[in-house]
């Protein structure tokens, strides 16, 4: 079973790398793997090895608490990955909950927002 962390951090590895423009194969040849195995952290289907994990900060060049900012502890805890897609851009439902939410206008998207803040605070 998918861990939520190991989700959460296969996502920064990919933001990280994306954003110093870094390929998968470029970042395997910098940590010494496939770059099979690059796609396999990133989707959070592997954990990543503390070791590990040290490796790709340095050749991504961030400290390793960058890979758990934005990690909630209740998530880690509480919320399996089941309730989670794996790559929320390639949902298709979500991607069009967000095409509709930004189709509102700003008032009524802002109070929406709020509602929905709500209810995920009772469930």
């Amino acid at each position: 079973m998918v861990h939520v962390v190991d989700v959460h951090v296969g996502k920064r590895i990919r933001q990280r790398r994306w954003l110093v423009g870094m390929t998968q194969q470029k970042l395997a040849e910098c940590v010494g793997i496939k770059f099979q195995q690059i796609q396999k952290y990133e989707t959070g289907a592997n954990r990543v090895s503390a070791s590990r994990l040290w490796d790709i900060a340095d050749a991504l060049e961030v400290d390793v608490a960058f890979f758990f900012e934005g990690l909630k502890t209740d998530e880690a805890c509480n919320t399996t990955a089941d309730s989670i897609p794996a790559d929320m851009m390639g949902d298709k439902e979500a991607m069009d909950l967000v095409r509709s939410y930004y189709a509102i206008p700003e008032n009524q998207r802002r109070r929406l927002f709020e509602l929905a803040r709500v209810l995920s605070d009772v469930a």
